[in-house]
């Protein structure tokens, strides 16, 4: 059996629930990410993803201008999109187990938690190829 903690990305880069979407958009860009951990005084509270926040910026039909939109998610804490509870896994999990939530629920990773709650990584679609490129390069 082969663990989560073997595959998962440890360390995710996280940001602060009152930061803005601006923040969260910048971030994501500059680290070449599409999730962000969202914490609170150091405690894992949600996760907030590109689609999410593109789902909340006005689409194209609004009659807002750029400048008024970037206004706006620059006022617009993180907290306010994020998902409050997304779908955990623990590191101590086999990677079929987080593989099946992840297509079972149409997920594009999992948040990595210990028995105390803590972030300890992230399981992303990626993550789990990076697995099955080496299972194929050593026959398993």
């Amino acid at each position: 059996m082969t663990s989560v903690e073997k595959w998962m990305t440890k360390n995710p880069i996280t940001i602060d629930q009152d930061a803005s979407i601006i923040e969260a958009i910048h971030l994501m860009k500059e680290k070449g990410i599409r999730r962000l951990p969202v914490m609170a005084k150091g405690r894992f509270t949600g996760l907030i993803t590109e689609r999410m926040i593109k789902d909340y910026t006005p689409g194209k039909a609004t009659s807002l201008d750029t400048w008024e939109v970037h206004y706006l998610l620059s006022k617009t804490p993180v907290k306010d999109v994020m998902n409050p509870s997304p779908r955990t896994i623990t590191p101590e999990e086999d990677l079929a187990t987080a593989a099946q939530a992840i297509l079972d629920h149409k997920l594009y990773g999992l948040c990595v938690v210990d028995g105390k709650g803590e972030l300890v990584g992230i399981m992303s679609v990626g993550d789990m190829l990076r697995a099955v490129v080496e299972f194929a390069k050593s026959g398993r």
